[in-house]
């Protein structure tokens, strides 16, 4: 298993902010399902104000690059990444993966 961090800024406004997490809590099946598919078995996001923390667990076979690519080409994806934008403090016609930034890890406990 492979597993990235990630993170991102909300544009800092309290309603947005409280939009995003409900848009969250009703992610579209269709965005579950490929996310699913291209080899992710875990996501989990959280946030802390305005900042967000997304961890992201996949098959040992996943490509960053790849599989990201067929993850932005699958049904609705472009929908739901037009949608989730009015809330993102990043460019609106960024891809996923530049809006998110991968995170070093510098510790881990043994």
């Amino acid at each position: 298993m492979k597993r990235y961090c990630q993170t991102l800024q909300l544009k800092n406004d309290p309603q947005l902010i409280a939009d995003y997490i409900e848009a969250h809590r009703h992610v579209w099946p269709e965005i579950q399902a490929g996310i699913r598919e291209v080899g992710i078995l875990d996501m989990q996001i959280y946030a802390l104000g305005n900042n967000l923390f997304m961890i992201m667990d996949t098959t040992d076979d996943f490509d960053w690059k790849r599989d990201n690519e067929r993850l932005a080409g699958l049904p609705r994806q472009a929908e739901w990444e037009a949608y989730v934008a009015k809330f993102q403090g990043a460019d609106p016609n960024a891809p996923s993966t530049e809006k998110w930034k991968l995170m070093e890890r510098i510790f881990k406990l043994e």
